[in-house]
């Protein structure tokens, strides 16, 4: 009687996989966090801008400019960067301005009014700024809306 062949199996190889569902729950998870904080970051003093057909200023793109806000209820703010948040009198908007503005002469200035200000309201801030060494001052408004 022959005698009876073995079979010889060869090892099954182990076949590499990533399971990516955890990293997919991660994503969306912070995708969620994302979504929830951006508008949260977004900071600035609440002002109703004229609306007015202008060009542009040219402005360099790596100087962040300093903004001088003046909102609806007279209160007068200074913005560079995200640090907007408390009212200041405007003899001490002003000084501020003016140290900035020795510090760093070419830092650009901006005025943002809010437009039920009253327009003297606005000069007389233009005229304290101008005195406080800043010779140049943009306006900020934004392009009115097209029907």
């Amino acid at each position: 009687m022959p005698k009876p062949r073995l079979r010889r199996r060869l090892p099954k190889m182990p076949i590499a996989e990533v399971n990516v569902l955890p990293y997919i729950d991660v994503m969306l998870v912070l995708l969620v966090i994302f979504m929830v904080t951006a508008p949260i970051l977004t900071q600035g003093v609440d002002v109703e801008l004229p609306e007015v057909t202008s060009e542009p200023i040219e402005t360099q793109p790596e100087q962040e400019p300093l903004v001088v806000s003046l909102n609806a209820q007279g209160e007068y703010f200074i913005e560079l960067g995200a640090d907007s948040d408390q009212a200041l009198p405007l003899d001490q908007v002003i000084e501020q301005v003016a140290r900035f503005k020795r510090q760093n002469p070419d830092i650009p200035v901006l005025v943002r009014g809010d437009r039920r200000v009253p327009y003297g309201e606005v000069v007389i801030l233009m005229s304290r700024l101008q005195g406080a060494g800043v010779t140049q001052v943009g306006l900020i408004s934004r392009p009115p809306e097209q029907p």
